[in-house]
C-alpha cells in the first residue's frame, strides 16, 4: 500500500509547484530592474500616475446632508431649524447638535441632526437603541425630548465595525484539510451504512416474527372452527339416536 502512494504524492507535488509558478511567477533580477526602469521612465514622461480603474468613479448612493449639517458657522435659525432646546448627540469622538421642541420624538431629532442610531424593534422593547441622557438610559425609538430643559446631551452607543478578511484561495493547509474532511465523510458513510444494515436486519426479524405469530393464530382459529363443527355434528347425531 505504501509503494502505491509514491506516484500520487509525486503528482500532487508537481501540481502544487505548477500552481505556485503560474500564480506568482519567477522573474530574474535583471528583468525586474528593466521593468522598474520602464515604469520610472513612463512616470517621468507623463508626470501623472497610471490610469486607475476608479478614476471618475461616482458612487451610486450618497448620504444627503441634513439642515444641521449644511451651512457651517450659521445659526440654527438661519438654517431653518426651529426649536427651543439644544440637543447634542455624542458618539465616540463625534458630536452633532441641533434644535428641537419639547415633546418631539428623539428619533426624528437624531435624523434631523444626521446622527445614526441602530434600531431594532422600534417599540422600545429590545433595547438595541439604548442611549444615555442625564445619567439615565433612554430609548430614542419611543422617548421624546423632555420639557423644562435648555440643553440635553444624548450619548449614543458606539457600533463596532465588523471587518472580514478574505482567506487565501489555495494553500497547503486547505489541501490537507480538504483531504481530511473527505476521509471523515467516507468513514461516516461506512458507519452509517453499517448501522442502516443492522436496523434493516432487525426490522426483517421483527416482521418475520409478526408473520409467524399471525400464521399461528390463523391455524389455531381454523382448528377451533373444525372442533366446533365436529362437536355440533356429534350433538346432532346423539339427538337423533335418543328415544
Amino acid at each position: 500500500m505504501s509503494y502505491s502512494l509514491h506516484p500520487i504524492l509525486l503528482a500532487a507535488c508537481l501540481v502544487l509547484l505548477l500552481f505556485v509558478t503560474s500564480t506568482h511567477g519567477f522573474q530574474s533580477p535583471a528583468a525586474a530592474t528593466t521593468t522598474n526602469n520602464k515604469r520610472a521612465l513612463w512616470m517621468s514622461e507623463t508626470e501623472t500616475p497610471p490610469p486607475s480603474s476608479k478614476s471618475g468613479y461616482v458612487p451610486k448612493w450618497k448620504k444627503k446632508k441634513t439642515l444641521a449639517d449644511e451651512g457651517d458657522g450659521m445659526d440654527f435659525k438661519d438654517k431653518g431649524i426651529k426649536g427651543t432646546i439644544n440637543v447634542v448627540f455624542q458618539q465616540g469622538d463625534e458630536t452633532k447638535s441641533t434644535m428641537a421642541m419639547p415633546g418631539q420624538p428623539l428619533r426624528d431629532v437624531a435624523t434631523q441632526a444626521g446622527q445614526f442610531i441602530k434600531y431594532g424593534c422600534g417599540k422600545g422593547e429590545c433595547g438595541t437603541c439604548e442611549a444615555m441622557c442625564d445619567g439615565k438610559w433612554i430609548r430614542p425609538c419611543k422617548d421624546v425630548v423632555p420639557v423644562g430643559q435648555d440643553e440635553i446631551v444624548v450619548t449614543v452607543k458606539e457600533i463596532a465595525s465588523k471587518t472580514t478578511s478574505s482567506g487565501t484561495f489555495f494553500s497547503v493547509k486547505s489541501f490537507f484539510m480538504g483531504f481530511y474532511n473527505n476521509l471523515l465523510g467516507m468513514v461516516g458513510f461506512v458507519k452509517y451504512r453499517r448501522n442502516a444494515k443492522e436496523n434493516w436486519n432487525e426490522r426483517q426479524e421483527y416482521e418475520d416474527l409478526i408473520r409467524q405469530k399471525t400464521e399461528e393464530k390463523k391455524r389455531l382459529r381454523k382448528l377451533q372452527k373444525q372442533a366446533a363443527k365436529a362437536n355440533g355434528s356429534n350433538n346432532d347425531t346423539n339427538g337423533s339416536l335418543s328415544p
